[in-house]
């Protein structure tokens, strides 16, 4: 139908019905409302309350930002009702410039109008998404000035915006003064546990509510996720499936999120196939957590195939996909993908920079690093931050490159942090440079002396030229300290259950067969060339003792489980919280070579493809 026959169909309309009701029937959108606005206006049925302030609703509840013409409708209208001002206060709350709230608040009372308990929620809301404590005490005054404190809708609101703002004690206080509890009461205050860590509280309440809606579901698992109590958000929505109800993609993305982080792609397939078999909708979102679950899963085939699937594609989307090739050291592809982000236009944000450099440096691409970091400034008018240095540092350093590292760090605009100095340092224990190793070392421990990463790598460094002095000096300032280095653990996913270990793991319920299974691999390796490399072993023992300590760590048991239960000979994916060491790698692709098995390890830094005795990353990690 042509723009000019809708519009003599809508004035026929207005003319044949009721002028009070016809713009809720008519009003589909914004051509529409001008049409219905100007005869409403010519015909002085706008000068009805109760008609203008139905075309004032319409605006505030288009699906576009009709805000600003809902503001100049107001404009014409001598005597605003109170149903007018709340409005415009509901509209402001959810606004670029929710303060404005409190203008429209002022102005009613001003007009003679009293807030209701319809006024005060979005008042409330609107200090909750300012995350303004000051402002939110405020408008809760105004509550209590009014005589609404009792009301259960603004007790919610309430709650829910000491809560975003932090203020976790007054939200309870509320919460246990409230007479009548709704399910958005619960999930008020279970959302305002999770945001200040205290998942135990969340999860306490959430067993206690009498009833459960989709949103109080969305809201205990997404919690657990951004808590990184990943397994447990994975298990709610096994309960979740198991009470009937159907998630949405919010629930989903929890869910993927969490995957990833786990390394687990079974269980990740089996979220993906429950988001098809549902029909949710693989929106931006939702496809972005996708393609980033597999990468961080292994499988980069899968996330490339997500990533083309997507209708729409924005810059996140394309950043998940590029940090995904970084991390698996396809450093070509994702200098590719980054290129023809840049056609399609789409402007590169400084978490994208990071993940292009990041795959310069895994790849060993120097110049063309310095060429994109260059770039930044020059042609996408963004400025350097500490983590674009660090990629630099990281890169130089990879490549052998110390002594401009170090130069580079000192002529750095901005005052390197720790984790700059700690990517030299790392380039320092890569290329056995005890020089400038040690006087970094020295810096960082005097910058982060409580982060024992630091005295384990200048620990590492003293130990590979045999300076046991040194070693036994720094393992004697970490314990004067009470600094205590994180115990390393590795998980594999076997028949979708996680299964954790740490160095010299003893709790599995299989761990005698496990170790027999090492010791297996072990001679079969060893008959290939294996000799374990006890360099990096910080202490001053005997060669045995450190040969004993390199078979139990947390990847080569994890490694022995896996070749157990790999019945189908698929790949082997494990993930590892720390840095792969050197004989773990060389072990590794041993193992590849003699039990003819691919094996995917992702570490702290990247992922690690071992097949046929060789690793993706040549050797250069």
């Amino acid at each position: 139908m042509s723009s000019t026959s809708a519009s003599n169909t809508i004035l026929k309309t207005l003319r044949q019905k009721n002028p009070k009701l016809v713009l809720l029937e008519c009003c589909s959108n914004v051509g529409d409302l001008k049409i219905i606005h100007a005869h409403m206006l010519r015909t002085h049925v706008f000068f009805d309350v109760f008609a203008s302030s139905r075309l004032v609703a319409f605006c505030i509840d288009s699906k576009t930002n009709l805000l600003h013409y809902a503001i100049r409708v107001v404009s014409q209208i001598q005597t605003p009702n109170l149903f007018i001002y709340n409005a415009l206060i509901r509209g402001c709350s959810t606004s670029e410039n929710p303060s404005n709230s409190f203008h429209y608040y002022i102005k009613a009372q001003r007009f003679g109008l009293l807030p209701d308990n319809i006024t005060h929620p979005f008042l409330v809301k609107a200090c909750g998404q300012l995350e303004n404590a000051v402002m939110g005490m405020q408008a809760h005054g105004q509550v209590i000035k009014h005589g609404f404190e009792q009301d259960c809708y603004v007790q919610n609101s309430l709650v829910h915006m000491y809560a975003t703002v932090g203020d976790i004690n007054a939200a309870r206080r509320i919460f246990k003064r409230m007479c009548r509890f709704d399910v958005v009461s619960w999930t008020c205050m279970i959302a305002g546990y999770q945001r200040c860590g205290d998942v135990e509280s969340a999860r306490e309440l959430f067993d206690r509510m009498p009833e459960k809606n989709l949103v109080t579901w969305s809201t205990m698992i997404s919690g657990y996720a951004r808590n990184s109590r990943f397994d447990e958000a994975i298990e709610l929505f096994e309960a979740l499936q198991a009470e009937g109800v159907v998630a949405n993609e919010t629930v989903m993305v929890g869910v993927i999120y969490s995957c990833a982080h786990l390394g687990a792609l079974a269980m990740g397939e089996k979220a993906h196939e429950y988001v098809v078999r549902n029909n949710l909708s693989l929106n931006l979102i939702l496809g972005t957590a996708l393609v980033d679950m597999y990468a961080k899963c292994g499988n980069m085939e899968k996330a490339v195939q997500v990533f083309e699937q997507l209708r729409e594609k924005d810059v996140l989307c394309w950043t998940a996909l590029i940090a995904g090739m970084a991390m698996h050291g396809y450093a070509e592809k994702a200098l590719v993908c980054f290129s023809e982000m840049l056609t399609e236009r789409l402007v590169p944000r400084d978490i994208t920079f990071t993940a292009v450099l990041t795959a310069c440096s895994h790849g060993g691409m120097v110049d063309r690093g310095l060429e994109i970091f260059e770039s930044m400034k020059r042609d996408h008018g963004l400025e350097p931050r500490l983590e674009h240095y660090g990629c630099m540092v990281d890169l130089l350093g990879r490549a052998g490159k110390l002594a401009e590292a170090e130069k580079f760090v000192l002529e750095m605009p901005v005052k390197p942090n720790a984790p700059i100095w700690g990517a030299l340092l790392g380039a320092c224990r890569i290329h056995r440079n005890v020089e400038v190793g040690e006087r970094v070392g020295k810096i960082l421990v005097q910058m982060q002396p409580e982060h024992s990463g630091y005295y384990v790598l200048l620990s590492n460094i003293y130990a590979r030229t045999n300076k046991w002095k040194e070693v036994t000096i720094m393992r004697q300032m970490m314990k004067e300290k009470g600094v205590r280095k994180p115990p390393g653990y590795t998980m594999i996913e076997i028949d979708r259950k996680i299964h954790e270990f740490t160095i010299g793991d003893r709790t599995h319920p299989e761990i005698e067969e496990i170790e027999r299974m090492w010791e297996d691999i072990v001679q079969k390796i060893k008959l290939a060339g294996y000799v374990g490399n006890t360099a990096e072993t910080l202490f001053d023992i005997d060669e045995e003792e450190k040969e004993d300590a390199l078979h139990r760590h947390s990847e080569k048991l994890a490694i022995a489980y896996g070749i157990m239960k790999n019945r189908a000979r698929t790949p082997i994916r494990i993930v590892k919280n720390l840095r792969v060491c050197e004989d773990c790698h060389t072990a590794t692709k041993l193992i590849s070579k003699v039990f003819k098995v691919e094996l995917i390890v992702r570490d702290r830094n990247r992922f690690h493809h071992f097949k046929e005795g060789g690793c993706s990353c040549m050797d250069y990690w």
